[in-house]
């Protein structure tokens, strides 16, 4: 895995980057520099996203000025964060936006009670190492779903599932399995 200088965090579409879990995750990271960043359909203050391509475009327009923000080389960041915040920066990759790497937390696979709509389309163009943390019962995947696609990703990929755990795992003991997980991820790339 390339060395990791720094990770942006993206929230799911109806969170904000005060979410507890991506909160957390950057107080544990410490001294790795993290931003926990908003799309700007957030920061104007809209609650519903606009579709997945204008958000992917947003942020390959804006990589270069969070790279500059956080001290890093664009190709030593982590991208990711919760559900659609994560599947953004995945195709953002898959497009060829450069990155160290992608931090996928509670990726929406599929709409819940829809796994005949999977959003795995670019996972054949994603060459860079993948951490997926979700819960084992989530209706947006389940271990068994993510077992038959995450083979298309060309990067390395761990992957680890949170024993009863929901699409927003919210229990301490969740909260610190995340955080172990993540970390340990990024102590293996040093």
């Amino acid at each position: 895995m390339p060395m990791i200088e720094g990770m942006v965090l993206f929230p799911g579409a109806g969170g904000s980057k005060e979410h507890a879990t991506l909160a957390a995750l950057e107080d544990s990271l410490s001294p790795l520099p993290v931003i926990r960043r908003e799309f700007l359909y957030r920061r104007d203050g809209k609650r519903v996203p606009p579709r997945a391509p204008k958000l992917v475009a947003e942020l390959i327009e804006e990589q270069q000025a969070i790279a500059d923000q956080l001290g890093c080389r664009p190709d030593r960041l982590v991208y990711g964060g919760r559900s659609m915040g994560g599947r953004v920066c995945s195709m953002a990759v898959a497009e060829g936006m450069p990155a160290a790497g992608l931090l996928l937390l509670s990726y929406p696979l599929h709409p819940p009670d829809k796994p005949d709509k999977l959003r795995v389309e670019h996972f054949d163009d994603i060459k860079v190492p993948c951490l997926f943390v979700s819960g084992d019962n989530d209706p947006f995947g389940s271990p068994e779903e993510f077992g038959q696609h995450l083979t298309q990703i060309k990067g390395k990929v761990t992957s680890k599932f949170l024993d009863g755990g929901r699409h927003d795992p919210k229990s301490r003991a969740h909260v610190a399995t995340i955080i172990q997980v993540v970390n340990d991820w990024v102590a293996s790339s040093k």
